[in-house]
């Protein structure tokens, strides 16, 4: 039987996707190479015993026409204070996830000094006030020792860009001209590439991990193995309680749920996610997994792909579907 392995990718700007899968491939191989399964990786990755896909949604985020996509989507409209107060959530997860365990009393007084700022006791909020509350904390954030690069960008404005990306999607609006919201049709991109019959290996990243788990809810045929990688499903206020369906558990189809997490990764939200997650009719839960990336930048996907904890099991599910 020749199994797929699917990567979703997370937020970010538009990329390629077959430079994208190429690289999500070559780090794989590293990670496997490292786990001690370079034949095997050899043959499932290179020699087509493995049909890999890379389900791509960035281009639906762009205002107007995307690319690919029959629908045309509307231009999203300018946030308002409902967007900035999702943002601010979003946000602040991110600050009280680092707080549980700061590196050290420096980072949790800088990580206390932002929330403050995105935060602030006693302050009317006037017109815009929200807004350049968010801005500021964001850029408070670049100062917090040992998380500057923390997601790869190069400003605070770049870093609302892209978060933005989680809470469109989860404001489940910008319908298309067929009455599509842009979630549903991410989540049709992502399922496009499924297997609708046999196993799928699926390996998501960042908000993709919360499309794919929103996405196996609504799919039948069997998932061996569900790899997440510096997930935010466990935010508490600006995600968990907004991802579908309610209450939260395992889809169904999924026989294994593997979570990777980085405590560098200021993307991660809540690292156990069992805690917050429950098990699906199986008694699958997701378990969590820590892994240390080296560099200033640890929550890209290459990242965590190159990491033997996380190519060896993926490897060893990809063979186990191959031989059965």
């Amino acid at each position: 039987m020749r199994p797929r392995l699917v990567f979703v990718h997370g937020v970010g700007k538009p990329r390629e996707a077959k430079t994208e899968l190429e690289e999500w491939r070559a780090a794989l191989s590293v990670g496997a190479r490292a786990a001690g399964h370079s034949r095997k990786a050899a043959e499932l990755l290179d020699g087509g015993a493995v049909d890999i896909r890379f389900a791509y949604y960035g281009d639906l985020f762009l205002p107007g026409a995307a690319p690919g996509n029959e629908a045309v989507a509307p231009a999203p409209a300018p946030a308002g204070r409902d967007e900035d107060e999702e943002l601010r959530e979003l946000l602040l997860d991110m600050v009280d996830e680092q707080l549980e365990a700061p590196r050290d009393d420096r980072q949790a007084q800088a990580l206390r000094v932002t929330r403050n700022k995105l935060a602030p006791t006693g302050e009317e909020q006037g017109p815009g006030s929200l807004a350049r509350q968010v801005l500021v904390g964001a850029n408070s954030l670049f100062a917090v020792p040992g998380l500057r690069t923390f997601g790869g960008w190069l400003s605070a404005g770049a870093m609302k860009r892209d978060l933005h990306q989680v809470r469109r999607y989860l404001a489940r609006k910008e319908t298309d001209e067929a009455g599509l919201s842009l979630d549903r049709r991410i989540r049709a991109r992502v399922a496009t590439e499924l297997d609708p019959e046999g196993p799928t290996v699926v390996v998501a990243h960042s908000l993709g991990t919360v499309v794919a788990f929103e996405t196996l809810h609504a799919h039948s045929a069997h998932v061996p193995l569900f790899v997440t990688l510096g997930s935010p499903l466990g935010m508490r206020t600006a995600v968990r309680p907004r991802v579908c369906p309610q209450p939260v558990q395992t889809p169904e189809p999924v026989g294994r749920w593997l979570n990777f997490w980085d405590r560098d990764d200021f993307v991660t939200g809540g690292t156990e996610l069992a805690l917050c997650i429950a098990s699906n009719a199986a008694s699958v839960a997701p378990v969590s997994t820590r892994v240390d990336s080296d560099g200033l930048n640890v929550h890209p996907a290459v990242k965590y792909l190159a990491q033997p904890a996380v190519a060896g099991p993926l490897i060893e599910a990809l063979d186990a579907v191959t031989v059965a």
